[in-house]
């Protein structure tokens, strides 16, 4: 089955000082040639969702999608325009400043949704109470658009919210550093040298 990819980018930065964390350096190249890179192989079609300096993510390569919603309001106005641009049934995002993701991502979210006969399926790491979501690693059926729209329209802008009115699975990954976020300069200059 073919997949849409989306890196969400659409983000203000706050906790980076309001720059743009998807061009910021890392390893030799912005977080978002990173996160390109590993996800790329495990879809059919990429783009990106982003909102500010879109000349600049034009450069990638890629299509580049605004939020279809003003005013930042968070990730499910990314996940909302990717829907509303994706031509597969499925679309899966990650955030651009995960440049670790893993390279089974797409893979096993697929298996489980499938599996389980889910609307979405998204990662999960950790053991016991220390387990912890990570719901813009997700795959969703293109189909949830209305569902999603509706819900955003309602005000609402919480992601576990609405993936509770649905069939939601949650994908176990051992390994937790593949889901790091890089949320502020200082992480990233300390995760600089690998």
């Amino acid at each position: 089955m073919t997949i849409t990819g989306m890196i969400l980018a659409g983000g203000r930065g706050s906790r980076m000082g309001g720059v743009d964390k998807g061009l910021q350096a890392f390893r030799g190249e912005p977080m978002v040639a990173h996160v390109m890179r590993r996800l790329a192989p495990q879809v059919s079609t990429l783009a990106i969702n982003a909102n500010q300096n879109l000349d600049v993510y034009h450069r990638f390569g890629l299509p580049v999608w605004p939020d279809r919603m003003e005013e930042f309001p968070g990730p499910l106005a990314g996940l909302q325009t990717g829907l509303a641009h994706c031509e597969t049934p499925l679309l899966v995002t990650a955030p651009c400043d995960s440049p670790f993701l893993p390279m089974d991502l797409v893979a096993r979210l697929r298996d489980a949704l499938h599996s389980e006969s889910a609307d979405i399926a998204y990662a999960e790491t950790g053991e016991g109470e220390s387990r912890q979501a990570h719901p813009v690693f997700c795959l969703l059926k293109a189909a949830l658009l209305p569902s999603l729209s509706d819900y955003l329209e309602s005000g609402e802008r919480k992601m576990g919210k609405w993936f509770a009115r649905l069939r939601a699975v949650k994908v176990h990954f051992l390994d937790e550093e593949a889901f790091r976020n890089i949320n502020t300069l200082e992480e990233l200059h300390k995760l600089e040298t690998p």
